[in-house]
This record gives structure tokens, sequence and C-alpha cells, in this order.
């Protein structure tokens, strides 16, 4: 590609509203531009990584044995009503009526147009397994959408999604899907870690996530440098603590402590350490409360309270705490507490503990289960923390950031029950499919890979994604002849290898060329100048090095497509 023919449009700055650094530079190179909230065009710069995405998606996809189709992005409501979900997914759908008034929505996914797509196709157990996959737009109706497209509303994903004839069929594919998107995220040349993760809206039993490892990643990752284990915060157990519950050493006490609401500021009044405090939080359950009770150090892990409670956590409001302990938060405790109480497994071995008085102003201390308050049930409530023994027993836990860029379910018969998608087995008994889902952010990829290559003077992409492998800089171009004809010589010699090149052929500055390759991502440079060019010489630097090295043109093109393709 001749820059000269080709649509550069580089900023010096960056709008306002762009926070994060690869909504920063997609907008400074020129990937993006905004169209709306949560909506962006793809520029040709940009779409060029896309579609490199796209290709390197697409391929090991087929290769899994993956059968790509292309399913209406506009679905009917009726398919959604079947499954439960039209009202279920919530506000994220968006959703639109036709010129006869009926419902649409811009699907957000396609669980049910898919499983709809198998029950009109598949008859016999002969026919399955069977894998499906598409890359196309969705639509969720993002509350805030923030950090370009990152969380976009309209983004790109590879959804696939494979039906079985039984539970064993089904795990070997979904072995086959974990290989294939490590296959995947190793070929685009990024960092990234498998998790245990949540099945969350999409149901289904397994599920494992993949992350893009970077700070600046919205998800908490817990894993273990001594083993494989690794998990999504949400889902990581927090093994019980080893050893005994101490015996009780002190009398139980009222304490006052006006004023004093936080952990940190209860403590700090009663000299203690906020480890040595037990919080109370009352939620709602049913027609009921329910009182969860944490270590004054460790945070609610809210998913694994919903599973204990059977429904998303909602915390009551400060008129039903008062109802239920008589005293504003800040001053619930469990002594005497009327309510349900499920402590954390490390609460469970705590003595001699701090806790609210349920009595504005005032804490108990030397609080003691089975002497002060009957024995709690007990459950894992909490999110891990750095140095937590690791689930797998081989080692401690440590945290890192992540961006989610892909995931994987096993949905079982969530959706085929629903909709009644069936087949018969070799008895002639009429089954309901086992299903799989399998979901890659292919756009989000593109800004998870620049939140992990990037360095003060633009974007260090992989060469597997960047927009072109090697970008030809020569001084003069328009002004030197032999140097064009050098230039124009190499550039054809590479593009008939099979590198992708982009020559800057422009009517611009050295300092202007090297500038705007560093911004966009191009991984390495050639420079062709009158001078080296006397010395039979080119001057070539890949991104990462610190200094040029010189190329003979004799043997050059063979030296460069080793270099670069390999």
């Amino acid at each position: 590609m001749r820059a000269s023919g080709f649509f550069l449009s580089t900023l010096k700055e960056a709008p306002a509203e762009a926070e994060l650094v690869s909504h920063r530079l997609m907008l400074r190179a020129g990937y993006i531009r905004r169209l709306g909230s949560g909506l962006y065009t793809w520029m040709p710069l940009g779409l060029r990584v896309l579609r490199k995405v796209e290709a390197i998606v697409r391929e090991e996809m087929d290769r899994a044995g993956g059968l790509e189709v292309l399913m209406p992005a506009v679905q009917p409501a009726e398919l959604w009503q079947e499954t439960g979900r039209w009202e279920q997914f919530g506000p994220q759908m968006l959703k639109i009526l036709d010129r006869h008034d009926r419902e649409f929505c811009f699907g957000p996914t396609h669980e049910e147009v898919v499983t709809d797509l198998a029950r009109r196709e598949v008859r016999s157990y002969r026919q399955l397994p069977l894998m499906f996959y598409q890359i196309q737009t969705k639509f969720r109706d993002e509350i805030r959408p923030r950090f370009g497209v990152m969380r976009a509303r309209e983004f790109v994903m590879k959804d696939g999604y494979s039906f079985h004839a039984d539970l064993a069929s089904l795990e070997a594919t979904y072995r086959v899907m974990y290989e294939t998107y490590s296959r995947v995220f190793t070929r685009l040349g990024l960092r990234f870690r498998a998790v245990a993760a949540d099945t969350g809206a999409i149901g289904g039993s397994g599920s494992h996530e993949f992350h893009v490892l970077a700070d600046s990643g919205e998800d908490a990752i817990a894993f273990c440098p001594d083993s494989d284990y690794a998990a999504n915060v949400e889902l990581a157990e927090a093994v019980a603590p080893d050893g005994k519950r101490a015996v009780p050493g002190q009398a139980m006490h009222k304490v006052a402590t006006p004023g004093k609401r936080s952990i940190e500021d209860v403590a700090s009044a009663m000299g203690h350490e906020p480890s040595q405090l037990v919080k109370t939080l009352l939620v709602e359950c049913g027609d009921g409360i329910v009182a969860l009770l944490l270590r004054g150090d460790h945070q609610l892990n809210e998913v694994k309270a919903g599973k204990l409670l059977g429904q998303e956590v909602r915390f009551a409001s400060e008129a039903a705490v008062r109802a239920a302990s008589g005293c504003a938060p800040g001053s619930v405790g469990p002594v005497g507490l009327r309510v349900r109480v499920v402590a954390d497994r490390s609460v469970a071995v705590m003595s001699d503990f701090v806790c609210g008085a349920n009595e504005d102003g005032f804490h108990w201390s030397g609080v003691n289960f089975g002497r002060d308050l009957p024995e709690p049930e007990v459950a894992d409530l909490r999110n891990v923390v750095a140095g937590d023994p690791s689930p797998d027993g081989r080692g401690r836990l440590e945290l890192c950031r992540g961006i989610e860029v892909g995931h994987i379910f096993q949905l079982r018969t969530k959706y085929s029950v629903a909709m009644q998608a069936t087949f018969l087995d070799e008895q002639g008994q009429t089954q309901p499919m086992e299903m799989g889902c399998y979901g890659i952010g292919v756009s989000r990829i593109v800004a998870a890979a620049i939140e992990q290559n990037f360095d003060d003077r633009g974007m260090t992409l992989p060469s597997a994604i960047a927009p072109f492998t090697l970008g030809i800089v020569p001084i003069g171009y328009r002004k030197n002849e032999r140097v064009r004809e050098a230039a124009d010589r190499l550039y054809a010699d590479l593009v008939a290898q099979g590198v992708d090149v982009l020559l800057d052929d422009r009517d611009e500055r050295a300092g202007v060329m090297f500038a705007d390759m560093e911004l966009i991502g191009v991984p390495a440079r050639l420079v062709i100048g009158d001078k080296t060019l006397a010395t039979g010489e080119f001057e070539f630097q890949a991104r990462g090095d610190s200094e040029a090295q010189r190329v003979p043109v004799e043997g050059g093109v063979t030296w460069l497509v080793q270099r670069l393709v390999g």
C-alpha cells in the first residue's frame, strides 16, 4: 500500500473524553472515529487490524470443525419469549417495532436464533455433533459506554454454538474449543490467561474466560504462580483457614463508638486491626432479611452470595436495616439478631472479635460464637486476596488485572429444553440436544492488544495484527530519483513476496513519517536515503530495537522476508 493512495488521518492530540490508552491511540492513529455514544466508524487503518484478527479467529474455528454461518442481527421477540429472556435480559437489549408493530430486538447474542436453526434442521443423532459460528455485529445498550471500542454499544463478535447427542460429546468439544482459543490468542501475540468463570446471564454449567493481561483490565484474576490454577475473582474459592478457633479469652463488653460507622474508624477508635472486626451486611432475601458476616478487612463476593441466596444480592434499605436490628448501618451486629445469619469461613474461626451492638454508636468487644451467640451457618462469601492459599493446594494466590476477550460455556440443555430443540437417539427416543457456546470479542481484542502493547510514541502491536508488517520511509522520495527508484523496486519485490508493506511516498519530512509509523503501530521500518544508498545499504529498525542496523541492498529482499515473515 502506498501512503499517497491510503487515508492516513493521524491526530497530535486525542479528544479529552478518551480515558484508556487504547481509546486515545486508536483515535490519534485514525483507527476509529466516534459517531455517537458507544458507536464508532472503523477507518481504513483500523479495519485492516480488525480484519487480521478476524482472519486468525476464522482459520482456527475452521480448523476446529466449525461451520461458518451468518444469522440475522434483527431477531423476533417470540424466540426470546420462549426462553424467558425477553424480560430477563434487561435494558441492555435494544427492542424495536416493525411497521406492523411486531416486536424485534437488535441481537445482543444469538443463542435463541441458533437453537431455532438447529431444531428446524437436526432430526437424528447421526447429524450430531454440529458446530456453527459467525463473525457479526452485536448491539448491547450499555448504560455507560466508555473506553472506546472496549465497551461500545455496537461491536464485532465471533459467537459459536455446538450441538451434541450427549454430555461426553459436549465435553470433548469444550476441550477442543479451550485449545482453539489458546491457539487464537497465542497467534495474535497476546499475553493471556484462561480462568474458570461464572456463567452469568448466559447460563449453563462449565465456563472459562480468556483474559488479556493488562493493568487497565476491569476484571480481577486470581492465579497461582506455582500451578495452572486461575479463576475470575468472582469464582475463586476462598479456602477455609487452617486450624481450630481459639478458646475465648475475654468477656463480652460494650464500647461506646459515637460517630464511628466505618470499619476503619471503629478499628482505629478501639485500637484494633480491621481483621479483628466482623462486619454485618443485611440483604433482602424473599420476604425476609439475611445477615452476612465478613471479616473487617474482607470484601463480599456478590456472585457467591447470590448463589447462596438463590437470587441477585439486594442490600437492605436503611429503613429495613433499622427495622431488623434497631439501629442504623454501621452499628449492626449478629448478637441477638433475629434473622438468618451466615458467616464467611474466615469469620467462623474468629474469637474475641468486635462487632456492632445493634445500638447506634456502640459496638461489642470480646464476642465469641457458641457463648455469646449461636454457631452460625458457614459459607464461602468473600473475594480472595493476594496470599490466600490456592484452592488446588499448590501454593499461594496472586492477583492481576485482565480484559475479557473470550468466554466459553457448557450450556447443557438450558435452551434446547426451553425451545424444544430435540433429536431422535439410537433407540428412536426424543432427547434434548446438549449445547455449548463460544464467544470472542473481535473488536475488543484490538483495544486489548493496544492496552498490552504501547509506548510513549504509539502502538507496538504484534506483527500478526499490525496494520502493516513493514513501513518503507524514503527520504526525499519526491525529489531524489535514485531514492524513488530504490523504494519503488523494493516495495514491488516485497509485495510480490507477500509482505504487507506501507510505502510512505508522501511529501513529508522524515520526522513526520517516523512519528506516523510509530503511532499507527507498524512494527518495523526501513529507511532509504541517498547517503546509505551510496554505500549500497538500507537502514532497518524493528520497533523494539534501540538502534538501526544496516542491510545490504543486494540480497536485502531475502533478508527482510526471512526477518519479517520467517
